[in-house]
């Protein structure tokens, strides 16, 4: 039992945030239903998104509807508010939030009041004052991104098969990525895949008329799969003709050409920026203690760092690795940890209400896998390395058991059996982000050359 009435805000509808909830909601079922417990989950999306699974959904292999999961349906229990967090006076323990209603009325945002605050906004992307960046990029962690680049790739596709124009033709054939992290790795893998796949169905395009062109500033990719296994990485996309250049940046893409570090300058209309996150913006407009990276100072309780009946986790916290041999050290902001700091920070905040005595969270870093396109991926899991046809269903399998609810388990599963026994899908519905184009066209009007304002929205 809670010692009192207990109202529990969540912001953020991401990894942590979902399951802290979807715990909280388990254990509080009976305090819920009699009203002495309230839980407030501030999202800006009515869903999840599993993010590992992006890259396939780009290339076409998952439906994008079972990438996400819907708050409203796995929070039944929950109060789901469509919105921002725009401030936080912990202090008060109030929270200022946007939401699509209050931009419409006009009166700023509404405050809510609270006496447990959950912090799990995650991340936004780490950009550059790159020239051209904001202007001809298109990130990678959004459901609504992936399915615009696969439109996009597939769209340059018959772009470059329709024109009489050379020079027109090399740079829609042109991709360059930007970032060797997972998302970048990934995205290109899978999206050369099956770029490579639809080229047959195109009578004057061949795969070797493609380039692909991977940037990384430092001198390996994926540092989480080990040196060897990076190394393994970069032999195997050369074997694919990708153009993988280490230690070298992207200096511009102004004017549709890609202008690196070491002098080459690649005309292109596609750039894909994958280098890197940083703590959402919400934490700077908040009350709590943060580290020099901009992330919450967290306890190995995960509780914010003096502040009573604050907690975060995922990548907005600064939480120490108990289990590591260097003191100081601090848990990756991965989704490894993030699924798991959700389940100690639910019951921590439990434990809280009820007066008793809080867990400490540590977990050993298993390893990490990573997919590099059909029936190709590399990993290292406890020490062991793999590459191959093993280390790519090893992906799959993990990430299966990993999304939630059975629901998309099995949706997924049944989409991957399907895709085994019939041919790729390669139809781009570019038209998506323009949906009212030809209406506005046959009512006599002149249709916009420029997608509807969306903020979380592809390029």
């Amino acid at each position: 039992m809670v010692k009192e009435r207990a109202r529990i805000l969540v912001v953020g509808g991401g990894y942590v945030g979902m399951y802290t909830a979807l715990r909280l909601q388990r254990k509080l079922k009976r305090e819920l239903g009699r009203g002495e417990a309230e839980i407030t989950v501030v999202s800006p999306d009515p869903y999840m998104t599993y993010q590992p699974f992006l890259p396939e959904a780009a290339a076409g292999a998952i439906s994008p509807r079972h990438v996400v999961v819907p708050l409203r349906r796995v929070l039944d229990r929950c109060r789901i508010i469509i919105g921002e967090a725009t401030a936080i006076d912990h202090a008060k323990r109030t929270a200022t939030i946007s939401t699509l209603a209050t931009d419409e009325e006009g009166t700023g945002g509404r405050q809510i009041a609270y006496d447990e605050l959950v912090l799990a906004p995650g991340s936004v992307s780490r950009t550059l004052p790159i020239p051209g960046l904001a202007e001809h990029a298109i990130g990678f962690k959004t459901v609504e991104e992936a399915i615009g680049l696969r439109n996009h790739v597939l769209e340059q596709m018959d772009i470059a098969s329709s024109t009489r124009d050379p020079a027109l033709r090399d740079a829609a054939l042109t991709f360059v990525f930007v970032g060797g992290g997972y998302a970048g790795v990934e995205a290109l893998g899978e999206l050369e895949d099956m770029a490579r796949y639809a080229a047959r169905y195109y009578h004057n395009i061949r795969p070797e008329d493609m380039r692909w062109i991977l940037v990384e500033a430092s001198g390996r990719i994926l540092p989480e799969v080990g040196e060897e296994m990076g190394r393994y990485t970069v032999t195997e996309l050369r074997r694919r003709n990708i153009d993988v250049r280490l230690e070298t940046r992207l200096e511009s893409c102004a004017d549709r050409v890609a202008v690196l570090s070491d002098g080459s300058r690649f005309p292109t209309r596609t750039v894909v920026w994958t280098a890197g996150v940083k703590p959402h913006p919400v934490l700077a407009a908040t009350d709590l203690p943060l580290n020099g990276r901009g992330r919450l100072k967290c306890t190995a309780e995960l509780a914010v760092d003096g502040a009573a009946h604050a907690w975060a986790a995922g990548d907005a916290a600064a939480v120490p690795d108990v289990t590591a041999r260097e003191p100081g050290r601090e848990c990756a902001p991965n989704a490894q940890h993030a699924l798991r700091q959700a389940r100690v920070l639910g019951d921590n905040v439990l434990h809280s209400l009820r007066g008793e005595p809080l867990e400490t969270y540590a977990y050993k870093y298993a390893g990490s896998v990573a997919s590099l396109g059909l029936h190709k991926g590399v990993a290292q899991v406890y020490g062991r390395r793999l590459k191959g046809y093993l280390a790519w269903f090893m992906h799959r399998t993990y990430h299966l058991s990993r999304i939630p609810t059975f629901n998309r388990k099995a949706r997924v599963a049944a989409e991957w059996t399907l895709a085994g026994l019939f041919k790729r899908e390669i139809v781009s519905l570019g038209s998506l982000e323009h949906p009212r184009a030809e209406f506005e066209l046959a009512a006599g009007g002149k249709p916009s050359q420029d997608p509807p304002h969306n903020p979380k929205g592809s390029s």
